[in-house]
């Protein structure tokens, strides 16, 4: 039996949470267990709800969805749950800042239905949700910048860990590439590019694959559209 995914939805449009809301449940596979309109009332009923997912609007009152995707990926208690971001325009450079947080993706708020539900159960799965082309022109606008704001401190040194081989299968993850075309580009079993993927988070201390493109840009493995 499939199991039920329990979804949060945060946005402070009330319309717009109303509509998620019918078209999540509409869904055999999803439930939708709280619905929250500030940042900080996300980060309580995440905590309160036992949400496995929560959809979350970049801005909102309070406390924006930025911080409330921070505080939510810095909680112990809240480990398994996943955040997945909305904006208004792919080319948001606070997305950048929601992906560093501990956002495990993202998407436009204009999506099709059915993809808004694909990419909910991509995430709740563990995978990220990244569209490398939207994602590379975002971290390449912020990385322009002189000063960039929650960057992790020493990106570019942590790779040092890494062996040769890690590094490729970096590369590669940062271009968007999945397990299964990680495993066939680099000729490998999925199930020794998935190891190689563990490794590399727990070396540099990686939330999600996420984190793992914002560092490997960072510390300029790859380049937009490199």
């Amino acid at each position: 039996m499939t199991r039920t995914i329990r979804v949060l939805l945060a946005d402070d449009q009330a319309l717009v949470r109303a509509a998620f809301a019918m078209l999540v449940e509409s869904a055999p596979d999803m439930d939708v267990v709280a619905q929250a309109g500030t940042g900080r009332e996300a980060v309580e009923l995440a905590r309160a709800r036992r949400a496995d997912l929560v959809v979350m609007d970049v801005r909102m009152p309070d406390l924006d969805g930025i911080e409330a995707t921070r505080l939510i990926a810095a909680d112990e208690d809240l480990a398994g749950v996943k955040v997945l971001m909305l904006t208004t325009y792919d080319t948001d450079e606070h997305v950048v800042e929601a992906l560093r947080a501990g956002a495990s993706g993202f998407l436009v708020k204009d999506t099709k239905p059915a993809e808004l539900l694909d990419a909910i159960r991509t995430v709740a799965a563990g995978e990220s949700l990244l569209s490398p082309g939207p994602t590379g022109r975002l971290i390449a606008r912020v990385l322009r910048q002189p000063e960039t704001p929650g960057a992790p401190d020493g990106a570019p040194r942590s790779l040092a860990a890494l062996s040769d081989r890690e590094r490729q299968v970096l590369t590669l993850v940062a271009r968007g590439l999945n397990n299964t075309e990680v495993a066939e580009t680099l000729g490998l079993s999925p199930l020794t590019a998935k190891t190689h993927v563990s490794r590399i988070m727990g070396k540099l201390t990686a939330r999600d694959r996420a984190q793992l493109v914002i560092t490997a840009y960072e510390a300029g493995l790859v380049t937009p559209g490199g």
